[in-house]
């Protein structure tokens, strides 16, 4: 253990620093830890910065305060102190602290007030383990998760035993039936109960347990399908931008049924939208992020377009005539837009920007605001002039946060934009 940190005028570790000392060792988790399984630190021994031989005759008054100071504390529960004999020319021998000693964990508990925590949590960490044996090593790792969700463990069990008992049952989560279960439940702690079932399935149960596809279906946002369970459908919301193009397959009984200017379809009836038998049909596509650019997009011959939804391309990369159209995607002027492109283009590596250059945002300096909280990940898909731009962005070259939101652009500089695509 390292040396504690002094709070007095001299620096000598204190009572209280003992307490902070301890604190922080019980926040950091390892004070819990030892309690559930973990490595076992007692007895605790905590360096103690006392006075030097020459410290000892400036300040003699203040040394043998500190001394008492530390000796009353040792006398209730908690440590004891150990010493070293310090001789001085003048004064003699004098026994100083070295070091305070924890002998069990229910000392080092009880100096900070936290033997209730302790007993919670040996308590949680029983009920747990003997439902299921295999956590018992991430509650070594997770203790102050344990507390934390205390009241939460009936159903978190619950649920777990669920999940065992029914592997990949392609229900929803609302038809989870389970003690204490419900849909929302299974929403707000997906989080968590992810750590908790790659730990209790049995192997290969839930996608994304091996080599090929772990990284791909990984996260809260695809927990329904990591775990088997039936996720609500995807759809895709477009407009058809040129009033002679008529929509046709799959879901229209002949190549002229669809002629409606807005549809939203289910990422598996927008996949067969074209026919894939028409190699030489490429139409040009555009996706916006903002809803009244969605509606108030021009016509262009030729032409849809499809609103966005932020980060995740999934419903849309399964329709194969989709990547054989001329795709150019509107974002924000700002970090996130550029790290939305940088995402599309992982499955349309062809996509273009459209409105995402320097010059459309020097036109509207007037319109910028700022980032919440912009990001500033390294983004490989961007071409040279996109990846200057975007670390001016994110490096504030411009202005803190910059942001350009696509709604703010003149709409006659959209029209125009459109005129050279």
């Amino acid at each position: 253990m390292s040396e504690g940190k002094g709070s007095g005028p001299r620096a000598w570790t204190s009572p209280a620093d003992l307490r902070a000392r301890l604190l922080r060792e019980w926040e950091r988790g390892l004070l819990p830890a030892s309690l559930v399984g973990g490595p076992n630190l007692f007895p605790l021994r905590i360096k103690l910065k006392g006075p030097s031989s020459r410290e000892l005759s400036d300040y003699f008054g203040e040394a043998r305060s500190w001394i008492s100071g530390l000796a009353e504390e040792a006398s209730s529960p908690g440590y004891r102190l150990e010493t070293k004999a310090i001789e001085h020319r003048q004064l003699g021998a004098n026994d100083v602290p070295v070091a305070a000693v924890f002998e069990k964990p229910e000392d080092a508990l009880a100096y900070i007030g936290k033997r209730r925590d302790a007993a919670r949590l040996t308590r949680l960490a029983g009920e747990i383990v003997s439902s299921f044996p295999e956590l018992g090593s991430w509650i070594i790792k997770r203790p102050l998760v344990v507390l934390e969700r205390e009241a939460d463990w009936p159903a978190l069990l619950a649920t777990l035993a669920w999940f065992r008992a029914h592997p990949r049952s392609g229900l929803y989560a609302r038809q989870i039936d389970a003690p204490g279960v419900h849909s929302k439940f299974v929403e707000t702690h997906r989080g968590l109960l992810s750590e908790l079932l790659d730990i209790v399935l049995p192997s290969g149960t839930a996608d994304g347990s091996t080599a090929e596809n772990s990284a791909t279906v990984t996260g809260a946002a695809l927990f329904a399908r990591r775990y088997g369970l039936r996720d609500k459908p995807s759809r895709v919301r477009f407009r058809v931008l040129d009033p002679a193009l008529r929509l046709c397959v799959g879901i229209a009984r002949s190549p002229t049924e669809l002629r409606p200017e807005e549809l939203s379809l289910l990422s598996e009836d927008f996949a067969r939208l074209f026919p894939t038998r028409d190699p030489d049909w490429s139409p040009c596509v555009f996706i916006t992020e903002n809803e009244i650019n969605f509606l108030a997009f021009p016509e262009v011959t030729g032409s849809l377009i499809i609103f966005g939804s932020g980060y995740g391309f999934s419903a849309l990369a399964p329709a194969e005539w989709l990547h054989r159209c001329r795709i150019h995607y509107w974002g924000d002027l700002d970090s996130h837009g550029f790290a939305i492109l940088d995402q599309l283009r992982a499955d349309f590596p062809g996509a273009q920007s459209l409105l995402m250059d320097r010059r459309t945002l020097l036109e509207h300096r007037e319109l910028w605001t700022s980032e919440l909280s912009p990001t500033k990940a390294e983004l490989t898909r961007l071409s040279s002039e996109e990846r200057e731009l975007y670390d001016d962005l994110r490096f504030d070259r411009l202005a803190p946060a910059l942001r350009l939101e696509q709604e703010r652009i003149r709409f006659s500089w959209v029209e125009s934009a459109l005129k050279e695509i």
